[in-house]
This record gives C-alpha cells, structure tokens and sequence, in this order.
C-alpha cells in the first residue's frame, strides 16, 4: 500500500488529534512550526514538540528523512515534519538554513502573505519578484535539502524561485485560480511551470480557497484536483489541507498580522466574518481522509492515481529533496 501524506497541517494538537492520525491512517504530517516567530522562537516551539514526541512515542515521531514515512508505517505512527510558513526563522541570517535543517526543518516559505527580506506575498500590490537575499538563500535550501515553498507568495516571486531554484519546489497548500480567485491560489501559468520543472502542488481544503467556501461538496473539490491533474500531470499534485484544527480565533490574529501591524488584518475573512470559516462537511480531522479518497475514485481517476495523490506522490518528493544536493562531479582529467 502506498502511504497517506499530508503536506500541510497546523493544528493546536493534542493526544486526540494524535489519535484522529492514527485512526485516518495518516502515516506523514508536514506542521507548521513557524508563522512570525524569532529564530530562538521557532527554537522554543521546536522544544513543544520534543515533549509531545516524549509523551506519545506510540503514536508520532519526528521525521528527518523519507525513509522516516516506513517505518512510521511499520510501527503504526505518524511521521511528524517539521515547516516554516515564513522565513522569519532564519532572521537576516542565512547561516541559520543549515542550522535549522539539522534541527529538521524539511520546508520553508519564503513567503508569508507579505514582502519578506526574500521574496513578495500574495497580498503586496506590487510583486518584485526574488530579492538578493532571496536568490542566495534559495541556493542554501537547496545545498542543505530544505524544500523552498511558496504558498502564500506572488506570482512573479514564484515563477521567480521556480526557475532559480535548482531543485523542484513546492506549493503545498493552496488550489488553481481558475476554479476559485482566491490571492492565495495559484495561475494557471504557475502551476505549468511548476510542474515542468518538477515541482508539486498540495490541495488545500481550508474554506477561503474553496469555491463556495464552506459549502463546497467534496464532488466539487475532488473534479477540481481531477481537472488540476489534466493540466499538471497527476505525478505533481497531492493534498495539503492547511487543517486548523481546534485553534482559537487568536490564532487566526496571530497568522495575518504577527508583529508587522498595530491594526487588525482580516485576511481572506473581513469583519463580519474575522475566524475561522467552518470547514467543509466532508473533511473536519484526520480521520476524513478516506472520504478524499473515495470521492478521487467516484469522479473517474484509477487506484494508481489515487495512490498517488494520496501520498506517493510527497513521499518521492520527500526523498528526492530532504537530503543535501549531489556535488557537481568533476570531469576525469583528460
């Protein structure tokens, strides 16, 4: 059997969410460790998560490698990997992508909705594309094997590290422009592009970026990643939720503004509406899973396919992009 994998998840978890992984069959969660926190900040949270890998060992266990996806299938746990939706992390140090990584940051967005110190977000009014910083810092993801995702970037920034990147890069929640004008989904010129150049999408299940919001069917949502797959290929598509599971609205707080405004930001929300939106009917934890999978199946896509976007499309990229780049090999003196 192939594994089930999802590419983004920032829950406020607990041992019952643990459990919902489990009972989902859920073998590998990327989580967001990182919105706006500090180095020693993402360092700190970094020691939360050591103690939930301390008090349910039985359950989830941090993974490092794309062999860590086997054996939590053969002991019945969750791989746990570790990302940052922003690269507040790193400061305006790049010395810390290789610092971080070793602590087993596997993902890092370059991005999160606003102009950073290396690329712009989806929400700038004017997209400059990669910065200097951006360019270099891109170089050191790929050397060390820490994923660049751009997610909550523009488009000109994305097309941008998609084709300085030497290494695919991920996308790994959001969904096509074409089917909801959500600022957070993607073109279809990005999505060619990112498929040419081997990279991947996660679906995102998260209100904002469905059509019809909350309200969106799961036949709706599953002839969405059908038609994504015609365009992409399907070896470059799987599922991202973004699940926010049991978090406060101050979460939400915390997400759009961080430290860079006094005012309140609404995001994708507005006053009336400024939470969490309620999530689909057919997907509120982990244990919804199997109804993705078995509507992928009723809108015509086969097993194999299936398989596929359920996870085996994250695990090959998982162990094509975790590890350090391959040194050039220089040519035998002649």
């Amino acid at each position: 059997m192939t594994p089930r994998i999802d590419a983004l998840q920032y829950a406020n978890w607990s041992e019952k969410i643990f459990r919902q992984m489990r009972a989902g069959g859920v073998d590998a969660v990327h989580v967001t460790i990182t919105y706006h926190e500090t180095f020693r900040e993402t360092v700190l949270n970094i020691e939360g998560w050591n103690r939930w890998f301390e008090r349910f060992p039985d359950l989830i266990f941090q993974g490092f490698t794309a062999e860590d996806i086997d054996l939590a299938r053969q002991t019945g746990r969750t791989a746990i990997f570790f990302g940052s939706q922003n690269p507040s992390c790193i400061e305006d140090d790049i010395g810390l992508v290789e610092v971080l990584h070793r602590l087993g940051l596997r993902f890092m967005q370059l991005t999160y909705n606003n102009q950073s110190l290396l690329a712009s977000g989806c929400y700038e009014s004017e997209d400059t594309g990669l910065t200097r910083m951006g360019r270099e810092v891109v170089a050191e993801m790929n050397r060390v094997g820490l994923v660049v995702d751009m997610s909550h970037s523009g488009e000109r920034s994305t097309l941008d590290a998609i084709a300085q990147s030497t290494r695919p890069i991920a996308i790994t929640h959001a969904n096509p422009a074409s089917w909801h004008p959500a600022l957070r989904n993607k073109s279809e010129r990005v999505l060619a592009a990112l498929a040419e150049s081997g990279g991947m999408l996660g679906f995102s299940v998260y209100p904002h970026h469905l059509r019809g919001g909350g309200d969106c069917t799961l036949a709706e949502f599953c002839e969405m990643v059908a038609r994504t797959a015609d365009l992409m290929g399907v070896e470059h598509i799987g599922i991202g939720t973004d699940l926010c599971q049991d978090q406060p609205d101050s979460v939400v707080d915390w997400m759009r503004t961080g430290r860079w405004t006094k005012a309140r930001d609404y995001g994708e929300g507005s006053a009336d509406n400024p939470g969490f939106p309620p999530m689909p009917e057919w997907f509120h934890d982990n244990r919804d899973f199997g109804r993705i999978e078995a509507g992928l199946r009723e809108v015509g896509l086969s097993p194999t396919e299936v398989a596929a976007i359920m996870g085996g499309n994250w695990a090959r990229f998982f162990a094509d992009s975790f590890g350090p780049a391959q040194p050039l090999r220089r040519e035998a003196a002649q």
